[in-house]
Order: C-alpha cells, then structure tokens, then sequence
C-alpha cells in the first residue's frame, strides 16, 4: 500500500512538471512573439516567468539574454548567457551571446574566448571562424594602441594638421567659416547642407574641432550657471546620431541663440546614422554661443563605444581615421555635469557608487581622459536610478543602481533639489523617479527606428527652476538605417 502511495505521489509529481513544462514553453512563445513585435520589455517578462517554472532551460536564459542585449541590459545579458551555459555547455548560442555581451562592455578578450570555442567545435562553421577573426583583429588592433600610446607623450593629431594650407577646391559650393569664425549664417547653411546630405568640407570641419577643443578645455569638470528671474534654458536628452529629429526639436523650440539657451546632455553620436552632421552642428553652435549652448559628456563619447556603436565607423567612411582621433581627443575635454543656480545638477547617468560625494569632488576630477572602470568619473556617464532603496549592481555591467534613499542625501549634503539625467529611453521621453527628485530625459524619439518612443525636452525658469515638459515625436529621414557604421560583430551579435 505504501508503495502505492509513492507511485501515485512520483507520478502526479511528473505530472506536474510536464504541466509545469508545458506552461514555460507557451510562456516562450508568448515572449518570442513579443521579441518580433520589438517588445522586449515584455519579452523579458514573459521569459522571466518560463525560467521560474522551468529554471534548467539554457534556452530560455539564451533568449532573455538577447532580450537584454536588445535594451542595452549588458551586465544582465553576460550573467544570462553565462547561466545558460553552466546548464548546458554545448549550447553553441550561449557562447555568442556571452561574446557578444563582452563586446558591448569593451572586453575583448573574454568575448574572443568564447568565439574561440565555437570555432573548435565548429571547425567548418565560415560564420564563427569569420567572427573569431574579427574579433581577434580588435584584440590585435587594442594591443598595439597600448603599446604606442605612451600617454605623458602623446602629441595631439592637431600638431600634424596645416590647417592654413589645406586647399579648398573650386567645385565645392558648401558652406565655409567666414574669416574662420562660426557665424549665424554658417550655422544655418551647414544644417541646410547636412539636411541634403550633403557633406561638409573637411577644412571647415577641422577648424570647427580645433577651435571646439580648444574652447573645452578652459572648462571645469562642473560648470555652474545661474539664471535670472526671467531667462528659461531648454535641456535634451540624447540624440544619438538621429540629425533629422535634432532640426526638429530646432524647428518646434527655436534655434538657439542668447536668449534661447540649450544644454545637451551627452550621447550625440552613435547608432543613428548622421552622428558626424549632429556633432559638427552641436559643436557649431557651442562655438557661436559659447556662454549659451551647454554640453555634457555622455558614455558614448568614449573610443569604446564609438569604436562598437558607428561614430567610428562613420567618421572614417565619410572623412578620415585622423579625423576621429581628433573628435576622441575632443570627447575627453566635454564637461561632466552642470549645476543650474545651485540647485539643479544635470549629468548624464546618474549619481554615485558610494555616499559621500561632493559638487566640489566633481570640480576635480581629471576628466580629460577614457572614463576609468569605476569611480565618480564612470558614475557619471554611466549609472541609473532604480525603485527600492539601496544600490544595486547595473544591469549594464558598468558603475550601480542607485535609488531614492541615495538620491536624498546626496542632495541632503549638496543642498540641491533634485537631479537631471538622459542615459535610458523612455516611451514617453521622460520620466520623473524617486518623488520628483530624480528626472530623466531621452529626446532620440523612435530610438534606432524601432522602439516607438517619443522624445521630450525639458523647459527649465529661473523664477521656479520647476521642469515644464515638451514631447515630440519622429520625424523621417533619408533611408540610411541606424549602425549602419557600427561593427559588424555587433550587428551580427544582435540577431
């Protein structure tokens, strides 16, 4: 009788499980159909509840990994594709995704381990053995990078450029700085001229840098403005390269001018396809309006991501490698974050990995440099506000989590109100977190050409310092799609 018992209790139990089984698996195609769609917020849920009727699937955690590749979830995509392999180590998938999620995070090495493997179980396999050599050449190419850059001597590409001589031919018809200074006109003629895709004379674009660097450089790490009663200042979110949708926000706000002010906060190149036409007209307009148009450095002016994302790529197809190496040497000097009347700190990530920081550590940080692994500098272009107090690790695989409680005694101790960050798209294009003091703003409306959000800016007075949002949505553009400058493993990894 006993036994009975045992075998009906074993067998309800197998029972159980194939039901348990079979709810994962409708739960997976539910999450699939939504991977189509290009809903991978759901995707992600749906996937999230199979594992936890069936947490033995490498598929599922394969899936969800790509889901979070997809959201730039990085960290999170490395620990699903590293958890799918522990359950099955023959899983060829999970060896790219992991790769694939190293790539994103700057770690080469790791990512050429992995493609490595696939290559030795797949020796006849042209598409593991041609992403193993591509990966290798970045592994080469960082190598000798090291090797040549010592870094108390390394002379700027602006010492190489004769600028002076550097001819202008007859045929080019596009617009030319007069007598070397940006004017109005100029401003107006280069946008028209981007808007036809046309290009920009490589002269003109190399004065623009010089100057730019120049005029960054006699910046601090934390610039501090004050607005009277009556001025307002328009703050964007990132662009990301969508030029089109930058004109927009132009055309909708007004250009700007002195009594018109802007400060863009960070991640102007990148993905979008005319990243050089956004950051040549921004950098345009910080020339002729250098006390009225603000920029912040986002994580994606750094050689890591440029060199995955398209900036990179972008740069060298429609000018030359020498005049990317200038725009790095630019990135290194934007500013970290700004303080509006001592009250408002604007930065592009968020806040910091430990408690403690001051606006007057900010003021010293050594910014000209690649942003470290860890520390304030890497918070600043790369952490984000979560629900639940405390910190958490990113799911980018870079800096923290931070949430309300932090985000209070920072502003507690800086005797601010709250903080503006971009860093995330957002369907609406904004959200504000952490009861009113944490806000962020994303103005890459329809981000990549596939998340069908809207962008927004944020109106900011002097009299109030309240934000007053502005959505808006995207506008088209010329059929040249979004990282179609980016490296190709990155592309690949993405499918």
């Amino acid at each position: 009788m006993a036994n009975d018992t045992a075998t009906t209790s074993a067998s309800g139990s197998r029972e159980k499980m194939a039901e348990g089984d079979k709810n994962a698996e409708k739960l997976k195609e539910k999450a699939n159909n939504c991977f189509k769609e290009k809903d991978y917020d759901n995707a992600i849920k749906y996937y999230t509840e199979a594992l936890e009727l069936n947490p033995a699937s490498a598929i599922y955690f394969s899936n969800r990994s790509l889901a979070y590749l997809r959201t730039e979830c990085y960290g999170y995509a490395l620990a699903d594709a590293t958890k799918c392999l522990e359950i099955d180590k023959n899983y060829i998938k999970g060896y790219y995704r992991r790769a694939t999620s190293n790539m994103a995070l700057g770690k080469f090495k790791a990512a050429l381990k992995d493609y490595e493997t696939v290559v030795r179980v797949r020796p006849n396999d042209k598409d593991a053995k041609m992403k193993y050599q591509e990966c290798n050449k970045i592994v080469k190419q960082k190598a000798f990078e090291r090797a040549i850059a010592s870094d108390e001597m390394k002379r700027s590409v602006v010492d190489s450029l004769d600028i002076e001589n550097m001819m202008i031919e007859d045929e080019y018809t596009g617009p030319k700085l007069e007598e070397g200074k940006v004017t109005m006109g100029f401003m107006k003629e280069m946008m028209e001229c981007f808007k036809d895709q046309k290009k920009l004379h490589r002269k003109c674009a190399y004065q623009i840098l010089i100057q730019v660097k120049e005029l960054l450089s006699k910046l601090p790490s934390l610039v501090e403005i004050t607005l009277k009663e009556t001025e307002k200042i328009t703050i964007c979110g990132d662009t990301h390269g969508q030029f089109y949708d930058l004109l927009n926000i132009f055309e909708l706000n007004g250009l700007p001018s002195e009594t018109n002010p802007y400060l863009f906060n960070g991640d102007f190149v990148d993905r979008g396809s005319f990243s050089l036409e956004v950051i040549l007209t921004l950098f345009g307009f910080k020339l002729l309006l250098p006390d009225s148009f603000y920029l912040l450095r986002g994580n994606h002016e750094t050689d890591n991501m440029n060199q995955m994302y398209g900036f990179e790529g972008e740069v060298k197809a429609k000018y030359t490698t020498q005049m990317f190496t200038l725009f790095s040497e630019v990135f290194q000097w934007l500013p970290l974050a700004q303080c509006i009347n001592g009250k408002v700190l604007v930065m592009h990530g968020g806040l910091f990995s430990e408690d403690g920081v001051m606006l007057d550590d900010l003021r010293k940080i050594d910014r000209n440099r690649q942003p470290p692994d860890s520390g304030p500098m890497c918070d600043l272009l790369w952490s984000d506000p979560q629900p639940q107090n405390g910190r958490s690790v990113s799911k980018r695989g870079v800096s923290c989590q931070f949430g309300p409680d932090v985000t209070e005694r920072f502003l507690d101790q800086n005797k601010l109100d709250y903080i503006v960050r971009s860093h995330e798209v957002k369907a609406e294009g904004y959200e504000v977190t952490h009861s009113g003091k944490c806000i962020t703003v994303f103005s890459a409306p329809n981000y990549c050409d596939q998340m069908a959000n809207k962008g927004a800016y944020i109106h900011l007075r002097g009299s109030d310092l309240k934000p007053e949002f502005h959505q808006f949505t995207a506008v088209p553009h010329p059929n040249v799609k979004p990282m179609a400058y980016a490296n190709s493993l990155m592309q690949m990894g993405m499918m």
